[in-house]
């Protein structure tokens, strides 16, 4: 038989005690009732409260469950993004791969056609070569001989920059990059507001939506033009005006995988303008590998050629491009002296025979950017934290033959 609890005892108690008097011969089998109504209603205290905690339990280990699962959840889509990016990149790889094993595959059906498609393909490699002329078939026939002299424009503490002009509108506005990573852009109304500091008016400070990486930027015709940082290779066209983000375009061919200068230990993708428009520059495959070269349409952010360079990456510290001549410069260890040891010309006009003696003037550092502007013909240059402008002899290319 069960103990009666202290509780219990002291209700019998209590009720035997202010009971009346003449119904104390029943009060034993009352108490014995409430009690054992008591004990029910314990019981079922005790089953609810142990129910309960267990159903809170259960619901920690499902919210701890579910807050592994939204972790999870987040990091599967970022990586099945990154996938599809390059999942859509190599099924369009794929897809020309296999449209041109199907033309060999029907031409190898048939021993008499080899001819005619010999024939093609020297048909469409003239229909290339004067695709190629045709896009680079501008005003300008100038190649570099010289660099004459440097003028130091501003002095900042800063060592990784660029500054520029818009590369295609006549417009004195002088726009400055600080950093590497960063998403503020300086305007001054012209270069005698940037090179004085106290000049009225100040200059105004635009906060871009997207951050830059590197020190490849380029402004064309009012958009800003720059390597979109936390991504391998993807290209922001970014109205100044609007300040809002108008186009972007993934560049192919790997870029944004190795640094494009060994002594520009921050940029992937090195944008320039010249008299042709944009272009693209960024390293192969490999460590120090070769520098690609690419055209781009800025209008519809679209590649319309790609080139294969002789000139490497290795000892690089920066390039500029020129009537549609990419020149790279090299330096020791980063230190002086600067020269350009290398040219790649898609024409094949200039080879580096015309490369004697183009030194730069002396500087003690790298050049963190390099960038031609074909209004003024000049190059802008950012050197351990100093702003240049470096004046330019030129002469005119061989005739195309």
């Amino acid at each position: 038989m069960m103990a009666p609890r202290p509780a219990s005892v002291f209700l019998v108690l209590f009720l035997a005690a202010f009971l009346p008097a003449p119904q104390r011969a029943q009060d034993p089998g009352m108490v014995h009732y409430i009690y054992q109504r008591f004990q029910v209603l314990e019981q079922g205290l005790e089953k609810c409260t142990q129910t309960t905690k267990t159903y809170i339990q259960e619901f920690r280990e499902f919210s701890k469950n579910i807050s592994v699962m939204l972790g999870r959840c987040q990091t599967y889509t970022s990586e099945y993004k990154s996938a599809v990016n390059n999942l859509a990149l190599k099924v369009e790889r794929a897809q020309r791969e296999i449209d041109y094993l199907e033309y060999l595959r029907k031409a190898d059906t048939c021993i008499e056609s080899e001819d005619k498609i010999l024939a093609e393909k020297l048909e469409q490699e003239v229909e290339e070569e004067k695709r190629i002329r045709t896009l680079l078939n501008a005003s300008c026939d100038n190649m570099l001989v010289g660099i004459k002299s440097l003028k130091i424009v501003k002095k900042t503490m800063e060592t990784v920059g660029s500054w520029m002009k818009d590369a295609a509108s006549n417009s004195p506005k002088v726009y400055f990059l600080i950093g590497s990573r960063n998403n503020t852009v300086w305007e001054f109304t012209n270069i005698r507001a940037f090179m004085e500091d106290n000049t009225k008016p100040a200059p105004r400070k635009l906060i871009l939506t997207l951050s830059w990486q590197g020190t490849g930027q380029v402004i064309h015709k009012g958009f800003l033009f720059f390597h979109n940082q936390g991504t391998p290779n993807e290209i922001i066209k970014y109205s100044l005006q609007k300040r809002t983000v108008e186009d972007r375009m993934w560049l192919p061919g790997g870029a944004g995988r190795a640094l494009v200068y060994q002594h520009g230990p921050s940029t992937y993708i090195d944008l320039a303008v010249d008299e042709h428009g944009l272009w693209a520059i960024h390293a192969g495959p490999g460590i120090y590998g070769h520098l690609v070269l690419t055209k781009i349409e800025p209008g519809a952010l679209s590649v319309e050629h790609s080139w294969d360079t002789p000139c490497r990456s290795q000892d690089a510290e920066a390039s500029f491009i020129l009537c549609g001549v990419l020149y790279v410069v090299y330096s020791s260890g980063g230190y002086g002296p600067h020269r350009i040891s290398c040219v790649f010309d898609p024409l094949g006009t200039i080879t580096e025979e015309n490369l004697r003696n183009l030194f730069f003037p002396r500087r003690q550092r790298s050049h963190s950017m390099i960038h031609y502007n074909p209004r003024d013909k000049q190059l802008y240059a950012w050197n351990d934290g100093n702003q240049i402008v470096y004046k330019l002899q030129t002469k005119r290319k061989l005739p195309l033959v």
